[in-house]
């Protein structure tokens, strides 16, 4: 079994990551193959504003120029990335710390204007922002298939060695349907999907792409769980992802609870049809 794992940045500090990393663990010790995909979009704004640098968030997806990408390489291909690859080392994982300039792991064109979800009508320029152009797929099935964790900060790269920041839940979902993977999983800071952000326990448990672009348009979704909505509708429609899940908030042994029984831990979004939704 082949499973995607994105991290939100929002996860990536102080013991948050244990039970996620032990978890991931005890997922690699019976033999699933799993890669991991991490943002940071927190750190790099508190890293902003300590150097005097003017955040910019359309949308919920970041405007970044020259100085922003600089935070971005020191912060998620950085710091980030490393105390990621520690945790799991911790746990007795074995990943593998690589960014789009690793051997092109993350192939990346620069994005065009373009109009997005809750973004309005006009198409936006969002600076040196990537979309995915590919994988370096033979790297990662090498690694996969020796039983290392590939552990991939949001940071795409050209041939050329041009560096552009790409959103990571953008680079799980793509990397999920190339790998053809049963599960991706969208840690997040929220349970799941909720049907009032102010109340934990109206998780929907289980949504069909159908319901899934329902709850953006009535509103019910907002902010940054627009986009990471779109990208997930996106993937199922290939037909490659057997399963997503938007989990938060996890303790040692819910993700794979989730795993093994999706919609029980989280939301679980599928191509057939919801049920049993809370």
């Amino acid at each position: 079994m082949t499973i995607v794992v994105k991290i939100g940045g929002e996860i990536l500090e102080g013991a948050a990551i244990d039970p996620i990393a032990a978890d991931i663990a005890a997922l690699a010790a019976r033999g699933e193959r799993i890669a991991m995909v991490h943002g940071g979009g927190p750190q790099a704004t508190a890293m902003q504003q300590r150097l005097g640098i003017e955040s910019k968030v359309v949308a919920g997806r970041r405007f970044t120029d020259e100085a922003t990408l600089e935070v971005m390489k020191m912060v998620v291909g950085g710091r980030l990335n490393i105390n990621l690859c520690a945790a799991l080392l911790a746990a007795g994982a074995n990943p593998i710390g690589l960014h789009g300039a690793s051997s092109l792991a993350v192939k990346a064109r620069k994005r065009t204007p373009a109009v997005v979800s809750g973004g309005g009508l006009e198409p936006i320029d969002f600076g040196l922002v990537g979309d995915v152009a590919g994988f370096n797929e033979a790297l990662l099935t090498t690694l996969l298939d020796a039983g290392y964790i590939p552990v991939i900060a949001c940071l795409g790269a050209a041939a050329d060695g041009t560096v552009l920041n790409i959103n990571a839940d953008i680079i799980a979902n793509q990397l999920a349907a190339v790998l053809a993977a049963d599960h991706l999983v969208l840690v997040t800071g929220a349970r799941g999907v909720l049907r009032d952000l102010a109340d934990p326990e109206s998780r929907i448990d289980r949504l069909s792409p159908a319901q899934a672009r329902a709850t953006i348009a009535d509103g019910t979704v907002q902010g940054g769980m627009i986009p990471k909505l779109d990208e997930t509708i996106l993937a199922l429609e290939t037909g490659r992802v057997g399963c997503v899940h938007v989990v938060g908030g996890l303790q040692t042994g819910e993700l794979l609870r989730e795993i093994d029984e999706p919609g029980s831990v989280g939301t679980a979004l599928a191509n057939q049809s919801a049920s049993g939704q809370t």
